[in-house]
């Protein structure tokens, strides 16, 4: 992954170039020398929104027949109030 960096000025001059660069890695954008917007690509958008993912890829993944589940019950976790 590559991370580009760019001024405000020169991502107005050339927006097909900040594009390109996106492909690759984040774009971060400058105002008066401080990153002020990143720009990514919508699948590196989606992943790190988490969005797009279901049950089904979830358990797809590599390496999650280790993962432990701990079975909680209900009545278990919870606990009546007691208002004595």
């Amino acid at each position: 992954m590559t991370i580009t960096t760019l001024t405000s000025r020169a991502f107005n001059q050339d927006t097909s170039a900040a594009k390109r660069a996106a492909n690759e890695g984040p774009v971060f954008i400058t105002d008066r020398g401080r990153p002020a917007h990143v720009l990514l690509t919508i699948e590196d958008y989606r992943s790190l929104a988490g969005e797009g993912a279901d049950i089904t890829q979830l358990l797809a993944l590599p390496g999650v027949e280790d993962v432990e589940i701990e079975d909680v019950r209900l009545g278990e976790m919870f606990r009546p109030a007691d208002f004595s």
